[in-house]
């Protein structure tokens, strides 16, 4: 191994530790491995600031900010309120069609608040049909996780992967491309999720579970967060939510299209709303959510630390030689599995930084397409089904439905084995080798 090989190595080794341990913030870990490989020379700073300004990061802040347009004008709680009413009429078929209607919206927005807002109004409404909330609200969360994988801008995870993609010489994807993958994914787990879900969660109330209703304005953002992210009780500005919806549908369907690139037609977007005044400029940066963005830049120093030091394509080598023996589906397999096996102890967007390199370098190692590969690590990515503390809206669920550990690993860890062999299935189909 060269001396910068060690040296990303280690950073990666340190970084990876970091996460596991928790101790310190994600992002001021991952920026404290991109300041060392920087420092090393191991990366150039041409390469920081490529990172630091990449799409993926342009295309996240401006929808982050567009999101929370739409949440402060009153749109999200103006939806989950009408969901509310839908509920009392259909009873658990309507509580289920709200986690079908969350799981969509994720697609598109960010999933944490719509699980901030809709997991209080599942939960009440279950105990004022005299159900157990717990079996809703982690199905909740996996809808949500799930639905987020659909399209390209539902998740950081797929805008990683496509721009550690391109930055490896393949072609970026679409914006519904890997959508009929995702969707049969979605629907196998959805099926799962109302045919076994309730039979796996427990209907007795657990020991630490909240008593009595909470009113939806009540709700208390996670920890760490800043409470200003969550407008849950923001009044309802027809003006305002009209002109961030209608901002949010132009830059999907010019994105669809291909008329622009999602970065500069999401930017353009959250632009016009800060100077026509729909959105202040003090809350457009409160929307930004820096933490996440630093996490990600800095997780894409490291990613690059292993591309360009050959470490990706060194690690692949060794597995080369057999895989070639067993053919591609097995080292989309692979893939699949250790990326599974790696989010539900690292955050998402780590993971997909981490492994995008790898997965291209195995594939062009066995001279097949990347494409596969590549959807398969978005795929997998986002499926943190089998711990509590594998996705935020776990967490949130978890604290909310006072569900045990081991109801997160009951229930998830089929919905893992679930969804990767689906995942299997579908994608060469999708994407051939």
């Amino acid at each position: 191994m060269t001396p910068g090989q060690i040296i990303a190595l280690a950073v990666l080794a340190a970084v990876v530790a970091g996460l596991i341990h928790g101790k310190l913030r994600s992002d001021v870990v991952a920026l404290a491995g991109a300041a060392v490989l920087l420092g090393t020379r191991t990366v150039r700073p041409v390469e920081v600031q490529a990172a630091f300004a990449s799409p993926a990061i342009l295309a996240l802040a401006s929808l982050f900010v567009i999101a929370y347009a739409m949440e402060l004008s009153g749109l999200l709680g103006l939806v989950i309120r009408g969901a509310t009413r839908l509920c009392a009429r259909l009873g658990a078929t309507g509580l289920w069609l709200v986690i079908v209607l969350c799981g969509l919206a994720s697609a598109f927005l960010n999933n944490t608040p719509i699980v901030v807002l809709g997991a209080p109004v599942v939960r009440d409404v279950a105990r004022s049909m005299n159900l157990s909330p717990k079996r809703f609200l982690i199905p909740l969360s996996y809808a949500t996780i799930l639905g987020g994988a659909c399209t390209l801008i539902g998740t950081s995870t797929n805008l990683l992967v496509n721009d550690m993609a391109r930055n490896a010489g393949q072609p970026t994807f679409s914006l519904f491309e890997v959508t009929p993958v995702a969707l049969i994914i979605a629907a196998v787990g959805g099926v799962y999720m109302v045919v076994f879900g309730p039979r796996l969660l427990s209907a007795a109330p657990s020991p630490n579970a909240p008593e009595g209703p909470a009113p939806i304005a009540g709700i208390n953002p996670p920890a760490g967060e800043d409470p200003a992210l969550y407008p849950v009780d923001a009044p309802f500005d027809p003006l305002r939510a009209g002109a961030a919806l209608g901002v949010f549908v132009v830059v999907v369907t010019v994105a669809a299209l291909g008329l622009l690139p999602i970065a500069a037609a999401a930017f353009a977007g959250a632009v016009l709303l800060v100077v026509t005044g729909m959105i202040r400029v003090d809350d457009a940066y409160k929307g930004l959510r820096p933490e996440i963005l630093l996490l990600i830049a800095g997780m894409v120093v490291v990613g690059l630390s292993m591309e360009v030091t050959g470490l990706a394509a060194l690690a692949t080598d060794g597995l080369v030689g057999w895989l070639r023996q067993l053919g591609p589906l097995y080292a989309l397999a692979l893939i699949y599995g250790a990326t599974l096996l790696l989010t539900e102890i690292l955050s998402n967007a780590a993971v997909a930084v981490l492994l995008t390199p790898i997965a291209v370098a195995l594939a062009e190692s066995l001279g097949v397409s990347p494409r596969p590969f590549l959807v398969a690590v978005m795929m997998a990515a986002s499926a943190a089904f089998a711990t509590p503390f594998g996705y935020q809206t776990n967490v949130l669920v978890y604290q909310m439905g006072g569900y045990r550990y081991l109801d997160f690993v009951r229930i998830g860890a089929p919905l893992n084995l679930i969804t990767w062999a689906v995942g299997l299935a579908v994608i060469p189909m999708f994407f051939p080798f």
